[in-house]
């Protein structure tokens, strides 16, 4: 039974089916105890949400002091469907082909490119069929595409890219051009702490900071994205660090972004050196051989990212911070060195830390955003 015709979930439906996707070991029972409905009402949902392939009865539990009937458990179904996820970086393009659990089966990655209208195309021309060619056999198949735009993106709509020039450019029809699925577009920063959040983290309240070109951060409560009122929520990389700083395409002066994104780091370690190229992995070999530049630039990028973090824990009082970043995976001392620099009392009990899921945060952040409009679910945990 494949490509089956989805229909949409009443409200107790969307809330039976979050709940056993966000916990493990849960019965019929257990249901009803946590949403307030009535076992009979529980046991209606339940048996669609087995008939449509979502929910699986996996075994036995234990019974309770008083004895009876042992109750069965049951599972979120992620072998269901399938999701593809799109990032478009500012000299790359990687996308990933997963089940609705997160398992990979395919990814594609391409760099370095230079980004226009026609690269796009051919590269996602070739995600497409390369995917399509290898699609496994699921109840539904694919169930929606997710594009990772690296600038704010507003109810589905670019509203600038910064670095790049590319809000022309007309992804979510070229995408529909390419396929027969549904397309959605969101900021990578977001997608990636929806990543962060749904796959690494046991939190509520969760802030994931994305360094490449620019600086942007996701900014994920209780499961929610907080887009803010323009969809210029989390851009961080716009906040002003240096009076009558450097001008930014953005049209301030002195932007944190153009101090301490990754782009502007490696470009200034360039200009220092007389070199032609500079990546995380160069500059981390400078910087294990204590060489003075490397070891300024990297000091410099801390004390400014500092900066930033300082303001958003002020501002949105996280439980975690995540990093991602090529550049502080590549030198993890950066973050004892960005920690040094959060000294106030806001920031004690505040976890900052490095990404484990690295590139793969915002491709799996486009996965749990496909979840939220395909399973009309709002907050996915699947961890372990």
């Amino acid at each position: 039974m494949e490509n089956l015709h989805y229909t949409r979930r009443t409200p107790n439906e969307s809330l039976c089916l979050e709940l056993i996707m966000n916990n493990r070991n849960l019965s019929r029972a257990d249901l009803a105890t946590m949403t307030g409905l009535t076992k009979a009402t529980v046991s209606v949902i339940v048996k669609k949400l087995i008939e449509d392939y979502l929910v699986l009865e996996t075994g036995i539990g234990s019974s309770s002091n008083a004895g009876g009937r042992k109750p069965i458990i049951l599972k979120y179904n992620g072998k269901a469907g399938l999701s593809i996820s799109i990032d478009v970086g500012y000299n790359y393009i990687n996308a990933l082909l997963t089940y609705l659990d997160g398992e990979e089966v395919s990814i594609f990655q391409k760099k370095p490119i230079t980004l226009d209208e026609e690269t796009i195309k051919k590269y996602f021309a070739e995600i497409f069929t390369s995917f399509n060619e290898i699609l496994p056999k699921t109840n539904y198949g694919v169930i929606g595409v997710v594009l990772a735009i690296h600038g704010p993106v507003y109810n589905g709509d670019i509203i600038f890219t910064p670095h790049h020039n590319l809000e022309q450019i007309s992804f979510r029809q070229i995408a529909e051009e390419l396929s027969d699925y549904p397309v959605y577009l969101e900021n990578e920063a977001n997608l990636s702490a929806l990543g962060e959040y749904t796959f690494t983290s046991d939190s509520s309240s969760l802030i994931s900071i994305n360094m490449h070109s620019g600086i942007g951060a996701g900014i994920v409560q209780n499961g929610e994205l907080q887009v803010g009122s323009h969809g210029f929520a989390g851009e961080i990389g716009h906040q002003i660090v240096v009076m009558n700083g450097e001008k930014c395409p953005c049209g301030n002066h002195g932007c944190l972004e153009m101090y301490a994104a990754n782009k502007v780091c490696f470009e200034k370690f360039a200009q220092i050196k007389s070199m032609d190229y500079v990546n995380s992995v160069i500059l981390r070999e400078y910087y294990q051989n204590n060489d003075p530049d490397a070891v300024q630039v990297v000091k410099e990028n801390c004390q400014y990212l500092s900066i930033g973090i300082n303001n958003l824990i002020a501002h949105y009082d996280p439980e975690v911070i995540v990093l991602n970043s090529s550049l502080y995976r590549e030198i993890p001392d950066m973050i004892q060195q960005l920690k040094g620099s959060l000294k106030n009392r806001f920031s004690n009990k505040v976890i900052v830390r490095n990404s484990s899921l690295n590139d793969k945060a915002t491709l799996l952040g486009g996965l749990v955003l496909n979840l939220q409009h395909f399973l009309d679910v709002e907050r996915v945990k699947l961890i372990g």
